[in-house]
């Protein structure tokens, strides 16, 4: 479903600050895959997600998208088929607008068409109403309400609404719980999983929680300088046990994992 073939990409190239962020990766992800990417800071987890979303573009590789060649795509187009959420609740919705009014422009961007804010049909009224309603946060019956005014777990919530009420061919979670309170973020994770798994959404999740990238999806990547360096599938991740996983990523990168938010995480 996503092929990246030899991708590589380096910042500040021939100056002091140079910074090679992706170096030759691969990755194969087939459809209904949900992967999450473990790796410290600097590992290339971002720039990976960047890459793909188009932010920028890779100085060498490919990126296909269901066989389609999407490496020079710009990204307003990607984001009609690309969902992406950041750990910044603040990003990907528009604070001063209301929250049906975000909920329109999220179907705007995946191609759906409005002659205007105030004209949205009574049907696609109700069917915001009834995503949010899924929600299970009240906010069906706040649809009039500035987006701006909600706490950061409803706003996560209605941007992952955002993000899937036109389900996407992929979906990106850059650490979209990171931010969050721990009960904020228990939520947001639960209905992550019910979402995906709702609409069998291809889904990359990065996190620095250890326990919730072996127990989350079907499949474990863990990153560093750029490159995969371990990728675990359902079976062996429910074989190995942290102190093993740490060994193999010892023997992978070279080096031992130092990331005391991923070796503390609980």
């Amino acid at each position: 479903m996503l092929e990246i073939q030899n991708l590589s990409k380096v910042f500040n190239p021939g100056t002091i600050n140079e910074k090679t962020a992706l170096n030759n990766l691969n990755l194969s992800v087939k459809e209904g895959d949900f992967i999450t990417i473990l790796g410290s800071n600097g590992a290339g987890k971002s720039t990976l997600f960047n890459a793909i979303a188009g932010v920028f573009l890779a100085d060498s590789g490919k990126i296909l998208l269901d066989g389609e060649n999407i490496t020079f795509q710009p990204d307003y187009k990607r984001s009609k088929y690309i969902g992406r959420l950041f750990q910044d609740p603040l990003k990907g919705t528009a604070p001063h607008m209301t929250i049906e009014e975000n909920l329109a422009l999220a179907y705007l961007r995946a191609g759906k068409s409005f002659d205007s804010f105030s004209r949205i049909s009574k049907k696609d009224h109700e069917f915001f109403r009834e995503q949010l309603r899924m929600l299970e946060m009240g906010l069906e019956d706040r649809m009039n309400t500035q987006v701006g005014t909600l706490s950061g777990g409803q706003r996560q919530a209605l941007t992952l609404l955002m993000a899937t009420v036109v389900p996407p061919r992929l979906l990106l979670l850059d650490e979209h719980t990171a931010a969050l309170d721990p009960g904020a973020a228990e939520k947001i994770t639960a209905l992550t999983k019910e979402i995906v798994s709702r609409n069998n959404t291809t889904c990359l999740m990065i996190t620095h929680n250890i326990h919730q990238a072996l127990s989350t999806g079907n499949r474990t990547l863990m990153m560093a300088d750029g490159r995969i360096i371990l990728d675990l599938n359902e079976q062996e991740r429910a074989d190995t046990t942290i102190d093993e996983l740490l060994r193999r990523f010892k023997e992978g990168a070279k080096e031992e994992l130092d990331d005391d938010r991923i070796l503390l995480s609980d």
